[in-house]
């Protein structure tokens, strides 16, 4: 998931602005949409120093006011202060993801001092810091709701977690080490996303393609084709990817992809490496100035986690149990390898995707290949639509007259079940050279409610990287694609159904390690056959999904649980060993993951290949500390849904239940507190664990 917000704990939100440029302008289509039919690149620069312009101009009217603070014309005034920045950034550095250019990332460059100076204006801003501290002082005598507690916590906490009480001297190191980190964290992505784009496997032969069937040489045509090449090319877009390393039988060609994958600036022109120990030095630099350790520890503390010791203890008491059983899966994977036509003397990595997929067949008669006739991408989106029909009442209705900023974008009007607007909901499903990979939820505003009490409705969109559809075939996803559906559609969902009054505590903005919660246990439909015989149907016979195959899809839900699971704990291990530390550490990327990660290892290292260099979660997005975030939230998700299991899992008792504790809550209550409404305990991490089979 991604989600653009300022540093600053507030959303800066302005009622009117009165401004011409159609990024900060008051958009006069349906719903408040953003004008993508006007924007232009030239737009944006001028856009956004109109916008801090008039918002240094707000932030000083709040500052400088003659009255005594009060919640109402202090806290309350900075949350509505300046909508135009607020629009500026979420079109800009939304699309920067999703239809980014290289004008564009000139631009962003351009635009980091800018921006990095306005929040610095805002947070380092000393009468209005005053005004901040003199209401939180008077807090128990103000006769404050639960919510305006919260906003007001949260935004005198923002303050000084973003030096408010510093210095002069160390508030003008603090604003040159925030644009140095802001300029280093555009530099990562950019590299990330060239260093993506900058290969492609060209196959030209019947023998380049052994063992890949059709949908996958459609797909390697189109990409061809697209990239103005000959014959069939894979990228390193991951469904491309992904489906090379399954299938194709070219064990030569699977190693050249894996390394070339695996290897993603890491060294070369888009080297990395440099970026992030420059990243992490910043970064641990900022945390000390602000009193803290570590960037860890600064880092927690807004999490429910809360300190760095509860992180690795929480990732230690899931790697325990797993790791053993990880490792018994990979052996066997490689027995049966060696039993079926593999004469290598041990199973390397670009093997183990190929070779987890043919046992996966054998094992449960069951492949990609095999189910994918029946995940028709439009079927799919038909019905993880009518499966929130079903759970919150709600309709989508296809917009063609509100513009998108790609031909690939789909706008929906969602209403609920009286007809009334809820929500623009943007999907843009497609991979392109313009869109980094991986998927996400963003927002191009958040839902909020005005001081007159008019409910502003949110602007959600959700992008994915899922195969396109060829000349004669629809797009067709995998099963594992569907889950990412449900996943991303679960943070629309957050942000859609917000009922909040500030835009900081609206939708998802909540802890980092509570967010995933809504995600994932959407996830769960997706192995439900009373869900799936609902539309996963043959998209040339229209036969319905075999209850066999359901049957095999139920069955196969932990294939691999361990191995998976230890995977993406090694992701939050490396997380926290590159920022539970006092000083950037002096190996360079390679060879710290092998130290850090080598004892937890079930699969060989190949020389010359590292994760980090493309971690742009941690290194480009906002999960730095927080990757274990993913666990964290499986563990509240695996006792969460049990609920749906008891009532059923189109139980409208049990969706109000969750809608009214959790979705439409936002950050406006402590999440433990609001999971503990809805379901009345605690989690405990061994409910996830008895849920993947790894204990019993």
């Amino acid at each position: 998931m991604r989600k653009f917000v300022l540093t600053l704990s507030a959303a800066l939100f302005l009622i009117s602005c009165n401004m011409e440029n159609p990024v900060i302008a008051p958009s006069d289509l349906p719903f408040g949409a953003p004008r993508f039919d006007q924007i232009k690149e030239s737009d944006y620069l001028p856009a956004f120093q109109k916008a801090i312009e008039e918002g240094k101009k707000e932030i000083d009217a709040i500052a400088s006011n003659p009255d005594a603070p009060t919640f109402e014309n202090t806290v309350s005034a900075m949350e509505y202060a300046c909508q135009a920045f607020s629009r500026a950034a979420n079109i800009f550095y939304n699309l920067m993801e999703a239809n980014t250019s290289d004008t564009m990332q000139e631009i962003a460059e351009q635009l980091a001092p800018l921006t990095n100076d306005y929040e610095l204006y805002i947070s380092l801003n000393e009468p209005l810091f005053e005004r901040i501290k003199a209401v939180w002082e008077s807090k128990d005598s103000a006769g404050l709701s639960e919510e305006q507690m919260r906003l007001l916590e949260k935004t005198y906490k923002g303050f000084v977690r973003n030096g408010a009480n510093l210095s002069a001297e160390d508030k003008k190191t603090y604003g040159e080490l925030s644009e140095k980190l802001s300029l280093a964290s555009l530099k990562f992505g950019k590299n990330s996303l060239a260093a993506k784009n900058a290969y492609k496997l060209q196959l030209t032969t019947e023998e380049d393609l052994a063992g890949l069937p059709d949908f996958v040489r459609d797909a390697a045509a189109l990409t061809a084709k697209d990239a103005g090449m000959e014959g069939w090319v894979i990228d390193l877009n991951y469904p491309s990817y992904k489906a090379f390393m399954q299938y194709s039988t070219r064990r030569d060609l699977r190693e050249k992809l894996y390394k070339a994958y695996n290897s993603k600036a890491l060294g070369g022109e888009w080297d990395n490496d440099g970026t992030i120990h420059e990243i992490l030095s910043l970064r641990q630099e900022l945390a000390r100035l602000l009193g803290y350790s570590n960037f860890a520890a600064y880092a927690l503390e807004n999490r429910m986690a809360k300190t760095p010791e509860t992180v690795d203890a929480f990732l230690d008491k899931l790697m325990k149990p797993s790791l053993p059983v990880a490792r018994k899966e990979v052996a066997e994977i490689e027995r049966y390898a060696k039993q079926n036509g593999f004469e290598g003397q041990k199973l390397m990595p670009w093997d183990f995707t190929f070779w987890t997929e043919k046992y996966k067949a054998a094992r449960y008669d069951l492949s990609d290949e095999m189910l994918k006739p029946y995940f028709q991408l439009d079927s799919c989106i038909k019905a993880v639509f009518g499966l929130a029909g079903k759970l919150y009442g709600l309709q989508f209705n296809p917009r063609t007259d509100i513009p998108v900023y790609h031909p690939d974008v789909r706008v929906y009007d969602v209403t609920d079940e009286n007809g009334k607007h809820v929500a623009l909901f943007y999907a843009d499903f497609f991979p392109r050279d313009s869109k980094r990979g991986g998927a996400w939820m963003t927002s191009f505003r958040d839902q909020y409610k005005t001081p007159e009490g008019e409910d502003v409705r949110p602007l959600i969109s959700i992008v994915t990287n899922f195969t396109k559809p060829t000349a004669d075939k629809p797009s067709l996803i995998t099963h594992d694609e569907l889950t990412t559906l449900l996943h991303e559609f679960g943070h629309s969902l957050h942000g859609m159904l917000s009922e909040g009054t500030y835009p900081s505590l609206s939708g998802t903005s909540v802890a980092r390690d509570f967010v995933e919660l809504p995600s994932q246990i959407m996830e769960n439909w997706a192995y439900e056959s009373e869900f799936l015989n609902t539309f996963a149907r043959h998209y040339q016979t229209g036969e319905t999904i075999p209850v066999e195959l359901m049957d095999k899809i139920k069955a196969a839900q932990n294939y691999m649980a361990a191995y998976s699971q230890v995977r993406q704990l090694h992701f939050g291990i490396l997380d926290m060993a590159w920022h539970n530390r006092d000083d950037a550490p002096a190996e360079q990327c390679e060879a710290f993951e092998q130290k850090v990660l080598s004892s937890t290892a079930v699969l060989l290292h190949i020389d010359g290949t590292a994760f980090s260099p493309t971690f742009t979660h941690i290194f480009s997005g906002g999960y730095a500390a927080g990757y274990y975030s993913y666990k964290w939230a499986e563990v509240l998700e695996a006792d969460a849904f049990s609920l749906f299991q008891e009532k059923g899992i189109f139980s409208r008792e049990a969706a109000d239940a969750f809608r009214t504790n959790i979705l439409s809550k936002g950050g406006s209550r402590d999440e433990a507190l609001m999971y503990r409404d809805f379901r009345g305990h605690d989690p405990a991490p061994e409910a996830l664990l008895r849920k993947l089979g790894i204990i019993r």
